[in-house]
């Protein structure tokens, strides 16, 4: 871990950062990488350590502490810390495994609850168009595999639609 120890009207001595050092082991632990930034300052009667830590995937944890002791504020902060990372951890882990039973949940529902039922409707502009302008235009649209038209040779709706080859087109067309 990656530690800058800054002091506001009032000195970093070895030993305050030493103390730091050896108490962000704690965090470090949690992390693969990561970078802390500690401010010691001094208001009033009080002593007040604020740790900003950022890991390498971009999460930020921020605590504040103020005592009458600057290295039970460093106590009290480190222990703010661990606390807010074991509860993220602790939630992401949870949804993460509540996420794949739920899925599963409504994939056996949908399975056992729904069948011969219309789901989904899709809305479709048809325009009269040439076979050969409804396969260009099916071109430009590469998200969708097919395309309804007005054929306009024979005044019939029709639909275009790609084969599975990818390169090749089919038309389906009503007989009367």
């Amino acid at each position: 871990m990656e530690i800058k120890v800054l002091g506001k009207e009032i000195e970093i001595t070895e030993g305050i950062n030493d103390y730091v050092e050896r108490k962000l082991e704690r965090i470090d632990k949690y992390f693969e990488s990561s970078s802390a930034e500690v401010t010691v300052r001094t208001e009033k009667k009080e002593q007040i350590a604020e740790v900003l830590v950022t890991t390498s995937n971009g999460e930020k944890y921020r605590a504040e502490s103020e005592e009458k002791d600057l290295y039970a504020s460093i106590d009290k902060v480190v222990d703010i810390l661990e606390g807010q990372i074991r509860k993220a951890k602790t939630k992401k882990e949870r949804q993460m495994k509540e996420g794949s039973i739920k899925e599963l949940n409504q994939s056996e529902k949908k399975e056992n609850d729904i069948s011969n039922e219309i789901l989904k409707y899709g809305y479709y502009e048809i325009k009269p168009l040439s076979p050969e302008d409804a396969m260009l235009e099916l071109q430009t649209r590469p998200t969708h595999n097919f395309l309804p038209f007005i054929n306009i040779e024979n005044n019939k709706v029709c639909v275009i639609y790609r084969l599975k080859d990818g390169k090749n087109y089919g038309i389906v067309e009503p007989e009367a």
